[in-house]
C-alpha cells in the first residue's frame, strides 16, 4: 500500500508518500504568498492553496489513499454551484474580529462557548471569522439568500472542489467554535452567537473515513483521512495513551496532549479540550490543546531586523541565559495564547542597556519561547499526569540552545526525532488505517535531559508577561 498525504499548512503545502514498509518522504513542497491587507489582518488566497494541492498529488504519483492535513481555524466562503469562493482564506492568526470578540466577552458570552464548545472567546477560532465573512462580504449575503451559501474551514473547500463531497471531520470542527464538544454537531445557540448559518456549514465526519475520489495517476483516489495539522502531528508522534505530549514548534507553538476522558471541565486552566481523532464507529480521542501563537514566527521577525543573519548563528551562545542577566523577551507579538487568551497584549523586551547586543536580543528570544511554552504544559500538568518525557518537532526543533533551554525550563527530558515530517506522517498513517511507523519513531531520536532549575527565571518571565498585558497594543 501506498499513501500520500497533503500537509497544507500555514506557509507551504507539501506531499508526503508512506509506503506499507514505514518508509517515507517528501516528494513535493511549495510555499504560497501570505497577504496583510491592513493591521492584524492575515489571508491566503484560496484558488493559490488549492494549485498547489494539486501540484503536490501530481509530483506524488499513483497512490493508493490520501490524507489531508489541514491549518485548523482558517477558513473562507465559496459558492455551492461553481465552487467558487467568494472571499479569501482568513488565517487563524487573523485578529480582525477583535473588537467582536471583545464586546461578546462583554455581554457574558463566553460562558456559553465555554459550556459548549470548550473554547474561551477569541478571534483565534473561526467562529467569529466566519461571522464576519456573512457581515461584510456582500456576495455572502446573496448566495444565502439563495440557498447557495457555504462556510467552512479550508479543508471543507478543498474537499468540495476536489471530490465534490462537502464535508468535514470532527477534529476541525472542534477549532471553531460553533462546533458542541458533547454532542459532537454543530449547536444552533453558538452558531447564532456568531451569527453564522447552521445550514451554510459542511457534515461532520470521523477523522478516519470515506471523504470522497480525487482523479489521480492509474484513476480515482480515496481520501481516507481528513484531519487538522496539530492533531494530525499527535498521532505521528505516537502519542496515544493519557499524558503522552507533543509540542510544534512552527510559525506558532502547538502543544497537545492525549487525555482519556472529554475534558471539557479544563477550560478553567485555560486549555483548549479538543478531539485528537475518531475512527468509525468509535468514541472520539480527546486532548488537551494550547497554543502560542509566535515561535518560529518571532525568530523569522528578529531576522528581518537584521538581529542575526543565519540560524546557525543562534544553536549556541558564550554567555549565560539571557534571563539569568534580567533580560527578557515576551513573544507576544499577536497577542497571548494559552492560558492567558489576550489578543491585545504586546510582544516586548524588559531589561535591556546599552550593552545589550543582538546576540542578547536573540537569546532572549528563544527563551521567551521556551516559557511561553512551558506556561501551557504547567497548564496541562495541573489536569493530567504528564510523563517525564515530550516529543518536539518543527523547525526550532534544530536549536540546541533552545532544547536544552526548554528542558531546564519544564524539568523533563526532550526528545527530538530523526522524523522531520510528523503532520504529514500522522495523516498518512490514519489513511493507512495502521501504526506501521510506531517503532520508527524513537529511531535515532536526540534527547537534551534537564539541568538544575532556577526557580526565579521563570518567576521573573510572570512578571514580564504581566507587563505585557497591561501594555495594550
Amino acid at each position: 500500500m501506498r499513501v500520500t498525504a497533503i500537509d497544507q499548512g500555514t506557509t507551504s503545502t507539501r506531499a508526503f508518500v508512506l509506503d506499507e514498509r514505514g518508509d517515507g518522504s517528501i516528494v513535493h513542497s511549495c510555499t504560497h504568498q501570505q497577504y496583510y491587507p491592513k493591521t492584524g489582518w492575515v489571508e491566503h488566497d484560496p484558488e493559490e492553496l488549492l494549485a498547489n494541492i494539486k501540484r503536490c498529488l501530481d509530483a506524488a504519483g499513483a497512490v493508493d489513499a490520501i490524507a489531508i492535513a489541514n491549518q485548523g481555524e482558517s477558513c473562507l466562503a465559496w459558492d455551492r454551484d461553481s465552487k467558487e469562493a467568494i472571499s479569501p482564506v482568513i488565517v487563524w492568526q487573523d485578529r480582525r474580529t477583535e473588537s467582536v470578540v471583545s464586546r461578546l466577552k462583554k455581554e457574558g458570552a463566553e460562558a456559553l462557548t465555554l459550556s459548549k464548545a470548550g473554547l474561551p472567546l477569541d478571534a483565534y477560532f473561526s467562529g467569529s471569522k466566519l461571522g464576519w465573512i456573512v457581515k461584510n462580504i456582500p456576495a455572502a449575503k446573496i448566495l444565502l439568500d439563495q440557498g447557495r451559501l457555504r462556510l467552512g474551514t479550508t479543508d471543507a473547500f478543498f474537499l468540495d472542489r476536489l471530490t465534490g463531497q462537502f464535508a468535514t471531520d470532527v477534529t476541525t470542527a472542534s477549532r471553531t467554535s460553533l462546533f458542541n464538544i458533547q454532542t459532537l454537531e454543530w449547536d444552533i445557540d453558538l452558531c447564532a452567537l456568531f451569527g453564522v448559518p447552521i445550514e451554510a456549514l459542511p457534515p461532520i465526519k470521523p477523522t478516519m473515513d470515506d471523504f470522497g475520489m480525487i482523479d489521480g495517476i492509474g484513476g480515482p483516489v480515496p481520501v481516507k483521512a481528513n484531519v487538522v495539522d496539530q492533531q494530525a502531528s499527535l498521532y505521528g508522534h505516537g502519542c496515544r495513551k493519557e499524558g503522552d505530549i507533543k509540542i510544534t514548534f512552527g510559525t506558532g507553538a502547538f502543544v497537545l496532549a492525549v487525555t482519556d476522558t472529554n475534558p471539557l471541565e479544563t477550560s478553567d486552566n485555560g486549555l483548549l479540550p479538543t478531539i485528537a481523532w475518531q475512527k468509525p464507529d468509535a468514541a472520539p480521542v480527546y486532548a488537551l490543546d494550547g497554543g502560542v501563537y509566535c515561535a518560529s514566527s518571532a525568530l523569522n521577525w528578529a531576522k528581518s531586523l537584521g538581529l542575526f543573519t543565519d540560524f546557525s548563528d543562534i544553536n549556541s551562545f558564550s554567555t549565560r541565559s539571557a534571563i539569568s542577566r534580567n533580560l527578557v523577551f515576551v513573544p507576544a507579538l499577536t497577542g497571548l495564547g494559552c492560558p492567558h487568551w489576550d489578543g491585545a497584549a504586546s510582544g516586548l523586551w524588559l531589561g535591556m542597556s546599552l550593552d545589550t547586543t543582538s546576540q542578547d536580543m536573540v537569546q532572549a528570544i528563544l527563551e521567551g519561547i521556551a516559557f511561553r511554552t512551558a506556561e501551557v504544559v504547567h497548564a496541562i500538568s495541573k489536569q493530567i499526569p504528564v510523563g517525564m518525557r515530550i516529543s518536539i518537532d518543527g523547525g526550532m526543533s534544530s536549536n540546541p540552545y533552545f532544547c536544552q533551554f526548554l528542558s531546564t525550563v519544564l524539568q523533563k527530558q526532550i526528545a527530538v526525532t530523526s522524523v522531520s515530517e510528523l503532520t504529514a506522517l500522522g495523516a498518512a498513517m490514519m489513511a493507512m488505517a495502521c501504526d506501521v511507523t510506531d517503532t520508527a519513531i524513537t529511531a535515532n531520536e536526540r534527547v537534551y535531559y534537564p539541568q538544575a532549575s532556577r526557580r526565579g527565571d521563570y518567576q521573573l518571565f510572570a512578571q514580564a508577561v504581566s507587563v505585557s498585558q497591561n501594555w495594550k497594543r
